[in-house]
């Protein structure tokens, strides 16, 4: 009988610790909310920030491998700019093939026929034509135009 009557009484004791309990953990489950939700929304943000610039640094590595292997072929060194133009064109049939695409449908096609292109140019620079500089300087400026960006005017 004793037994059972000290259950009795200490049953409030630990329904009221269990509560304490309770309380304790969600106001330390709000403190961690409070501080977590800022830092994840901070991160989301910079991680949007950060997939801009590498769309945009993909784009201009592109324009600077075409640059390059127009302005090496204009000066004669048609080795390292069939490297670079063989890098351009790599690149940009793998930008083509990715997916989600930042290229739209407009500058898909211009795109294609600068692709159509590909082994013409790569074989004048392999035979070192000096015709290809020219043709090289035109598909930079075609690749300028479908990206929406004008060339610099020359003087």
């Amino acid at each position: 009988m004793i037994a059972l009557q000290d259950d009795v009484t200490n049953h409030p004791i630990k329904v009221a610790r269990l509560r304490r309990l309770g309380m304790h953990a969600t106001v330390v489950f709000a403190a961690f909310l409070v501080g977590f939700v800022p830092m994840w929304l901070v991160a989301r943000t910079r991680a949007i920030e950060r997939d801009t610039v590498q769309q945009a640094l993909r784009l201009t590595e592109l324009e600077n491998a075409l640059a390059a292997a127009a302005v090496q072929a204009r000066r004669g060194d048609y080795d390292p700019a069939r490297e670079a133009a063989s890098a351009f064109y790599t690149n940009l049939q793998a930008e083509l093939d990715r997916r989600p695409s930042i290229v739209s449908a407009a500058q898909r096609e211009m795109l294609q026929s600068l692709l159509g292109q590909r082994d013409q140019l790569i074989t004048l620079l392999a035979r070192a034509d000096p015709a290809v500089a020219e043709r090289l300087a035109d598909a930079y400026v075609t690749y300028r135009r479908a990206m929406g960006t004008r060339p610099p005017e020359s003087q």
